[in-house]
């Protein structure tokens, strides 16, 4: 089979596996601290055999341009490229924030993230700013039941009646009592992160790392942040993928006829 037939079969695997993504994000942009996923590419090089000659022998002033003539004659390094799917990588760009006037609804502006504690007892890292107080534990939680945790790592309680004013850098108030105190946490490498459904981020198996308050970030109360996919640039790129699927499946027909024509007409006895 022509090297042409795998490499427009891994490119039209690659563009299906692109489309998920993309048809993921869309699902998701109206999702509150939703991230969007894009896709990573690296270069994988086949070599000739003679590549690994005398390095010395392969060096020279000039590129040439690689031929059929050139690959057997000529004691020169010969690399023929193709592109990997390497890795799904998340975009923590700042989303939009919208004011929604509910002193329970907190948006992040910079970088970090809110802890929280899930019905595991496992701390989790969200941008989920959407609380409201438990009913009888008078408990700050999100929707799917995740606590709000303080500095200390303790649920925020909000004990009493009255107003609730949360400051920029995290002092939790109710009538100008200080109750609680958030703080924003970050990851000096964000790759270490992974999500977990929609809305959280947690620490990827087998790394040992904690995370580090920030201050580059403040706290917005009255407002959400919304997810940061772009319904355009999304909508344009899921045509651009389309349309690279359709070339790579007519480069395999392209490449399926040639095999035929071959296996068909070379031998024939005319």
């Amino acid at each position: 089979m022509q090297q042409s037939m795998y490499s427009a079969l891994f490119g039209a695997l690659t563009q299906e596996h692109r489309l998920n993504i993309i048809a993921n994000n869309l699902a998701n942009v109206n999702t509150v601290g939703y991230k969007k996923d894009k896709l990573a590419f690296k270069d994988v090089f086949y070599h000739y055999a003679h590549d690994y000659l005398n390095p010395n022998d392969t060096v020279k002033d000039e590129q040439i341009h690689p031929t059929a003539r050139d690959v057997y004659l000529w004691p020169r390094a010969r690399d023929m490229s193709q592109t990997r799917i390497a890795f799904t990588r998340i975009d923590y760009n700042q989303g939009s924030l919208r004011q929604t006037d509910n002193p329970l609804d907190l948006g992040i502006q910079g970088e970090g993230f809110f802890k929280v504690r899930g019905p595991d007892g496992k701390i989790y890292y969200t941008r989920n700013g959407n609380f409201y107080k438990h009913p009888q534990t008078n408990e700050m939680m999100t929707n799917q039941g995740f606590v709000l945790l303080d500095r200390m790592n303790n649920p925020v309680v909000l004990t009493g009646k009255g107003r609730i004013d949360i400051t920029e850098d995290g002092n939790v108030l109710i009538n100008g009592n200080k109750v609680a105190q958030l703080e924003i946490v970050t990851f000096k490498d964000l790759n270490v992160l992974q999500k977990i459904g929609r809305q959280l981020f947690a620490v990827k198996p087998g790394f040992n790392v904690q995370p580090v308050v920030t201050d580059k970030a403040f706290i917005r109360q009255g407002y959400l942040e919304m997810s940061n996919v772009e319904t355009v640039t999304e909508m344009v790129n899921m045509i651009e993928t389309l349309r690279t699927f359709e070339a790579m499946q007519k480069v395999m027909s392209s490449t399926q006829e040639e095999d035929q024509k071959v296996i068909r007409d070379v031998g024939t006895i005319r």
